[in-house]
């Protein structure tokens, strides 16, 4: 089974940077798209960024500007660059990949476990 294992997480002052990784147990070039989803504590997750394996990017405006994702494919890695952090952007990361397993579309969708990113004021 496609495992996703995240790392790089921690505790930040605001204004600092963190990158998170996740690294895949295997080609990451078959998802049809890798993203970081985030949680707050009483929040619903959203979408923080997504590529798709052709190198598009996407970015919630909130984030716009200040993370950047990137891809090692020797590595099958995504790195999620996170500079300028805010205290807003406290929350549990989550690395996702998905892709289509059906003529219909139907979509498979694979999670890390989670790293907590907390930034202070």
């Amino acid at each position: 089974q496609v495992q996703l294992v995240e790392s790089g997480g921690g505790l930040v002052q605001a204004g600092g940077s963190l990158r998170l990784s996740c690294a895949a147990s295997g080609n990451i070039f078959r998802f049809d798209t890798m993203g970081w989803f985030r949680q707050a504590p009483g929040k619903q997750r959203e979408l923080v960024a997504s590529i798709t394996s052709g190198g598009s990017t996407n970015y919630a405006d909130s984030v716009k500007g200040r993370f950047a994702l990137s891809r090692d494919a020797a590595k099958n890695t995504m790195y999620l660059q996170m500079n300028s952090l805010k205290p807003e952007d406290t929350a549990v990361y989550y690395c996702n990949g998905e892709r289509v397993v059906s003529v219909e579309g139907a979509r498979a969708r694979y999670w890390g476990q989670g790293t907590q990113v907390t930034v202070s004021s």
